[in-house]
């Protein structure tokens, strides 16, 4: 009796050692598995406010782009070009971003800085962006850099006033002059397109004889063939002339 209770014991111990094999090599390829799985499936880590810092109403992520002059640029292409800088939540990371760059003024022909709420793409497709549009303003070169951190401070200050509206901002420095534009979510709500200008000519203290351009992105989108994204290639029709600049 004790023989076939040890023989038993000892089968036991066998499947017991099996069933440990069997688990380690789960264990093995679960972690291989994870290993090779994308970086794009790993949670990021949320930004917050550290410490006795002052949080912004909202999540900002900056972006850098850059292209070569007179090659077209697909939906595709445009995204893989635009680099993201970093996001922040708070005045005080805002501020350690932004010491560290390069101002508007001394970048080269054809970058853009992009600044949008976090989660927002800086592409007239993103799906918070697609029904919006953008106020536009060209401006002569060497007003850039001013131009754009009071854009950016008012942004980030929610002077504009309307909610959710606001997307984000881009600057694009091109060879013979620059360009501004801040972009909203809804382009057919027109009380809120107004407040967005009557605020941009209030902090950028723009001359009432300013030239101010808005484009529905569904304009952008519908362009026959892929062109200069940055570029006014085609203007609605507010009252004013194209190649008219600021100051």
């Amino acid at each position: 009796m004790n023989n076939k209770f040890d023989a038993l014991k000892d089968d036991d111990s066998g499947d017991h050692d099996q069933n440990e094999e069997n688990n380690t090599q789960k264990d093995s390829e679960k972690e291989k598995n994870d290993r090779e799985k994308p970086q794009s499936t790993t949670k990021r880590k949320a930004v917050v406010p550290g410490p006795a810092e002052h949080p912004l109403q909202y999540n900002y992520t900056f972006w850098y782009s850059r292209r070569t002059p007179g090659r077209p640029t697909s939906s595709q292409s445009y995204e893989q070009n635009i680099k993201q800088i970093g996001t922040f939540a708070s005045v005080e990371q805002f501020w350690r971003f932004y010491s560290h760059m390069v101002r508007p003024g001394d970048l080269t022909g054809h970058s853009d800085f992009h600044l949008f709420k976090e989660g927002i793409k800086p592409m007239w497709e993103d799906d918070a962006n697609k029904n919006g549009g953008k106020w536009i303003i060209r401006l002569r070169k060497g007003l850039a850099s001013r131009c754009w951190e009071n854009l950016i401070l008012a942004m980030l200050g929610e002077q504009f006033m309307v909610g959710e509206e606001i997307c984000g901002a881009v600057v694009s420095v091109r060879f013979q002059e620059d360009i501004i534009s801040i972009w909203n979510k809804t382009a057919s709500d027109q009380a809120t397109t107004a407040r967005i200008r009557d605020t941009l000519r209030r902090v950028l203290n723009l001359p009432p004889n300013t030239i101010m351009e808005y484009k529905t992105h569904t304009d952008s989108i519908n362009l026959p063939g892929p062109g200069d994204r940055g570029s006014l290639t085609r203007l609605e029709d507010h009252g004013t002339q194209r190649g008219q600049l600021y100051f």
